[in-house]
């Protein structure tokens, strides 16, 4: 089941499964959201809850029990309720159950609101911490915009000067490694071999947004304010690219497996709500 959201410029389709956004189109039925060929990646702009990335050895402890959570979490697996929805706007939600809290012993419920205003999808996330205890957990996007053309052809623009240096993965976990990237007029001229290690993960930015340019012409602008993480990844000779706003990101090899000494993780305190958006800006 899918729900479509409209304006007079704009038009997104969201999954019910995942809440996840599967097409982002213009009233010229141009296309932006990658379609998910499972040649490459079947995904199309995955939410990442109640962790981003992996832990080491998929599990955690709390309170003397062990836990298992694969990558990225449970909720783009889940099937999430339609609560709200109006022409150009539609607000989906999951709340704790007795399967998740086998993995993730919290009580919790994650909103997700798209909402099209003019040539803007902004995507926000509510976060409630229903429980007694304090909630420890991470949330991020994993949105993949479709580059029909020559990879080559495109490039990425940072909104500030930046010193781009990232983290390399090593066995799915943030290793103690970096790279630093050269920007020109803040700009990066977009090569595979820039992922040939996977994902481009930044700690930190100045930037609060990044836009994709196809033969120096801007196309599309993430708008990713207060997020404090990014991740930018594609996969060899895919005809897309992952801008990823994150509160959090994967373990370290030196993590204690204890959720709340993790870092970059997200504490809720009981009845707290956190909430936070980012948007994808039309050009």
């Amino acid at each position: 089941m899918t729900t479509i959201i409209k304006n007079s410029v704009l038009t997104a389709e969201i999954k019910n499964f995942g809440a996840e956004l599967i097409s982002l189109k213009t009233n010229l039925n141009k296309e932006y959201i990658w379609e998910g060929n499972l040649e490459f990646w079947g995904k199309h702009s995955p939410i990442l809850f109640p962790i981003v990335g992996t832990l080491k050895d998929n599990s955690f402890h709390h309170n003397g029990m062990e836990y298992h959570l694969s990558r990225h979490g449970f909720a783009r697996d889940m099937e999430f309720e339609l609560i709200n929805a109006s022409d150009n706007s539609a607000t989906f939600s999951i709340q704790s159950s007795d399967e998740t809290l086998k993995v993730y012993p919290f009580e919790f419920e994650l909103q997700l609101i798209y909402t099209l205003d003019k040539n803007n999808l902004f995507i926000a996330y509510k976060v409630i911490n229903k429980g007694k205890s304090t909630m420890p957990f991470a949330i991020g996007a994993h949105p993949a915009f479709a580059l029909p053309n020559q990879f080559e052809n495109y490039a990425i623009a940072f909104e500030k000067e930046e010193k781009l240096e990232y983290y390399l993965l090593e066995d799915d976990l943030i290793s103690n490694n970096t790279k630093q990237l050269e920007v020109h007029n803040k700009q990066i001229p977009l090569t595979y071999e820039l992922f040939k290690n996977d994902a481009l993960i930044f700690k930190t930015l100045q930037s609060d947004s990044l836009t994709i340019l196809e033969n120096e012409n801007p196309i599309l602008r993430v708008h990713f304010k207060d997020f404090p993480s990014l991740g930018i990844w594609t996969k060899m000779n895919a005809p897309f690219l992952c801008i990823e706003p994150w509160f959090g990101y994967s373990d370290t090899n030196e993590n204690s497996g204890n959720l709340l000494e993790k870092e970059a993780i997200q504490i809720l305190e009981s009845n707290e709500i956190f909430n936070s958006n980012f948007s994808i800006e039309i050009l």
